[in-house]
């Protein structure tokens, strides 16, 4: 019999708590089993195992990430849109390290098409339609952007920053500058020299 009050939401929520707690990569049924005093056995009722655990924080952390962003996102436009989405991006991780983390987590095809990743994608190219991007570039600035967001924000939360005049705030608000330069000066695809 399940006991009273375990759900998969509430253990979901509470596994992504554990994981800005101590980490995402320790979360396991057994640490959740530990955290509500009860027999691992119990939880299986609610959640397959820790792999099903993780895949639903990481999905949880996507969810609550394409909600902030849609948020900040609304009514901006070119560098005031690129600057809220990145902002999101690293305010959530200092919030939530295990949560960002979680959101790291890679997926099988069937549950990213299904996830709120698809609405980070959509609101990532809307963003850029302000800069007047087509494809296939608007697939590279996707890629570009989300590859600088996530790279700077893992190095400044492992503390790769931390021992380096100027501040990273500083080196953020320079970083967002020159991701709006080159977005607006988007260089044109090379041509192909054998005609």
């Amino acid at each position: 019999m399940a006991r009273v009050g375990l759900t998969p939401e509430r253990l979901t929520e509470a596994g992504a708590e554990l994981a800005d707690e101590v980490g995402f990569d320790e979360v396991t049924v057994s640490a959740l089993a530990r955290r509500f005093d009860v027999k691992v056995a119990s939880l299986y009722s609610h959640v397959k195992n820790s792999q099903d655990l993780r895949t639903r924080i990481a999905l949880l952390a996507l969810a609550e990430l394409a909600d902030r962003a849609a948020d900040a996102l609304a009514g901006r436009a070119g560098k005031d849109a690129l600057a809220a989405l990145a902002n999101v991006y690293r305010d959530y991780a200092r919030e939530h390290p295990g949560r960002w983390a979680a959101a790291q987590l890679r997926l099988d095809p069937q549950t990213a098409a299904a996830s709120a990743g698809v609405r980070h994608a959509q609101m990532t190219r809307a963003l850029l339609r302000g800069y007047d991007l087509t494809e296939p570039d608007q697939t590279h600035a996707v890629r570009l952007l989300g590859s600088v967001f996530h790279g700077y924000v893992s190095l400044e939360l492992g503390g790769g920053f931390s021992h380096s005049a100027p501040g990273t705030d500083v080196t953020w608000a320079r970083i967002i500058d020159a991701l709006d330069t080159l977005l607006r000066n988007w260089p044109s695809p090379p041509t192909d020299p054998r005609g």
